[in-house]
């Protein structure tokens, strides 16, 4: 952070300048902390400098002026460790509901090896709280890239080269305004073995935790004139083995498949998605009463598998999207074979070129016969 690279003057000081703006700047209802690496211990003891992190101002309502002091203490000492400063950030986050997000400022990989940052991120990640952490790097190298690319890809979050002052202050704003921005939080539910047995869940967004290769059960009602349309993802918070797949299936409480929604790849992913949609026809109202709604039977199933020096619990982290909405008119807007109202325009076609057809062949029939005679 000594080195003076960064608009002439040095990472320290363009990162304490940032944070200044980005304090001056930040929207009241944000609650913010600081918490330093590799600021406090200048000796060589590894030992001692890969446990170099501390609460520089604990997460609460900010006080601007005692924020910028705390920051204007800040002294770089050579040591980066990263994966225990996440592990303390986590711990100061850690409690409620609201939007979580660490941002991650570094000119340097780690160097506190073998504790691996990527892996640390991983781990919060599958604690399923909610957690995104966002890298910057100033004027970093490939490998301090690559390790800040894989932290923010295990959360969700972003990875930004900087290389100015201006962007720094602009995209440690940005991420703080993000924060502040209201989120729908999921709501926690566990599928079953099977459909009998499947939680009934509205229109909404839910966390769940699906072992490597298992299928979990969800219920839905659908009444007649509307179209479910549900989404999965499934998130690979640690390393899997390079073949994977998704599946979203819709079932009647008989076990008759009514529509799926599938995604497979092959290399390195964070999260994979499949969808589906289901518009049921509208129906009548018989003697006054109207139509009972259809349970449909969602099944969600993943097709992951780890190494076997990866551990393999708790489950793969679900994300699944639920919502009904009015359906379109079956009898005029859904397709026939697929086509919705260009049905007529095909089948006019096909009796157009059947009649031309036939026309065709008794012109080239007569021209035989006259030429015979």
């Amino acid at each position: 952070m000594r080195a003076r690279d960064i608009d002439g003057q040095s990472r320290m000081a363009a990162a304490k300048q940032a944070f200044n703006e980005v304090l001056d700047a930040v929207p009241q209802e944000v609650e913010l902390g600081i918490r330093t690496l590799g600021a406090n211990y200048p000796g060589k003891d590894t030992a001692v400098g890969c446990k170099d992190t501390r609460q520089l101002y604990p997460v609460g309502p900010l006080d601007r002026t005692e924020a910028k002091t705390a920051v204007a203490t800040l002294v770089p000492t050579g040591w980066t460790p990263i994966g225990p400063a996440l592990l303390g950030a986590a711990e100061d986050l850690d409690g409620g509901d609201a939007t979580r997000r660490i941002v991650l400022i570094t000119d340097g990989e780690d160097t506190c090896a073998p504790l691996d940052p990527c892996e640390v991120a991983r781990e919060i990640a599958a604690r399923g709280i909610h957690l995104t952490i966002d890298t910057l790097g100033l004027v970093p190298d490939a490998k301090t890239r690559r390790q800040l690319t894989c932290i923010a890809e295990a959360t969700g979050g972003t990875y930004t080269s900087v290389r100015h002052t201006d962007e720094l202050s602009g995209r440690v704003k940005q991420l703080v305004d993000r924060a502040a921005d209201p989120v729908v939080t999921p709501v926690a539910t566990e599928g079953a073995a099977r459909c009998a047995d499947a939680p009934q869940i509205k229109p909404g967004l839910y966390s769940d935790r699906e072992k490597f290769s298992e299928h979990r059960w969800y219920r839905v009602d659908v009444l007649p004139g509307q179209e479910l349309r549900a989404s999965v993802s499934v998130a690979a918070d640690r390393a899997v083995d390079r073949d994977y797949a998704v599946l979203l299936r819709a079932v009647t409480m008989r076990g008759r498949e009514i529509v799926r929604g599938s995604e497979a790849g092959d290399g390195r992913t964070d999260v994979i998605s499949a969808g589906l949609r289901y518009p049921k026809p509208p129906a009548d109202d018989v003697d006054g009463v109207k139509p009972a709604a259809e349970t449909v039977c969602l099944q969600v199933g993943n097709a992951f598998s780890a190494p076997d020096s990866v551990q393999t619990t708790p489950g793969l982290p679900v994300e699944l999207t639920v919502d009904l909405v009015d359906s379109p008119d079956m009898a005029s807007d859904v397709a026939a074979f697929g086509l919705g109202r260009g049905w007529w325009l095909l089948v006019t076609l096909v009796l157009t070129g059947l009649v031309a057809g036939l026309l065709w062949g008794w012109i080239s029939r007569l021209r035989v016969v006259r030429r015979t005679n």
